[in-house]
């Protein structure tokens, strides 16, 4: 009887957390800005591309040299792999045929392959994923930025230049970017999962968390300060560094950074 309360329980508390996530369907990633741009030394041109494909349970996702990735979670069982390729060249006919030199992978991982790129000439591919909320992440980029949201599972992603945004996850999160900010939207009453667990070296942290959450907090900066906008009883450091349960405590959620401020914002 005692294992099946306690069955029922994390069912319950899963359940709940799925229910704070919202069904993503809105395409939001295109070209209106971006086609037949122009500048003193070239053109820029800009196509989208769309690929269904079946869930298998895990993404990976490589950003190359230049391009975010953002992946959303939905209510359907597939995937939608949206593509904005964008170029630049000399005249407007070459900087469209090199985006017809793109090539974009789906198998195994997705990532671009393309010409060579020198300063006159060159390309970069974005993403916009939906993915079923129930889906394992890798997502590494280069220059871009890394977004998140309304999934639940083994998520990790790596960035150098470009932030961070992190909103109604569950599961396990691990990631790290380099130079940008880390925005968190937490949900629910606590983190359901193991962990969550990302740090940005040169950028702010900026978390929302509900009025009622339970977890084990921790935050910190080198160069910048630790604010809140509610009251808490720290049982750690204050100051630049604050470690502390919120509620009843729970599992570990952790956003640090080196050189930029925190703020901490309850909402509800």
């Amino acid at each position: 009887m005692r294992l099946t309360i306690i069955a029922m329980a994390a069912l319950s508390a899963g359940l709940t957390a799925q229910a704070q996530m919202q069904d993503n369907s809105e395409r939001s990633l295109s070209c209106d800005r971006q086609d037949r741009g122009r500048n003193d030394r070239s053109v820029n041109y800009c196509e989208m591309k769309e690929q269904s494909l079946a869930a298998t349970g895990q993404l990976t996702v490589d950003g190359g040299a230049n391009g975010g990735v953002s992946v959303k979670g939905w209510l359907r069982n597939d995937v939608l792999v949206r593509m904005q390729i964008q170029t630049n060249a000399p005249s407007y006919e070459e900087a469209r045929g090199l985006a017809g030199q793109v090539f974009v992978s789906t198998g195994g991982q997705i990532r671009a392959s393309g010409p060579p790129t020198d300063r006159d000439r060159n390309w970069s591919v974005s993403y916009e994923v939906f993915v079923p909320q129930r889906t394992d992440l890798n997502l590494k980029v280069h220059n871009g930025g890394v977004a998140i949201a309304d999934i639940r599972g083994n998520l990790q992603f790596d960035a150098v230049n470009g932030g961070a945004s992190l909103k109604r996850l569950a599961g396990t999160v691990k990631g790290h970017t380099v130079n940008g900010g880390l925005s968190v939207e937490l949900t629910g009453d606590r983190w359901d999962g193991t962990e969550f667990d990302a740090a940005t070296t040169n950028g702010g942290v900026s978390m929302s968390i509900p009025a009622n959450y339970s977890a084990r907090l921790e935050t910190s900066t080198v160069n910048g300060n630790v604010n809140l906008d509610f009251p808490v009883t720290v049982t750690g450091k204050i100051g630049r560094e604050l470690t502390l349960n919120l509620g009843n405590g729970g599992p570990l959620v952790r956003a640090v950074t080196t050189n930029g401020g925190v703020s901490i914002k309850r909402r509800g």
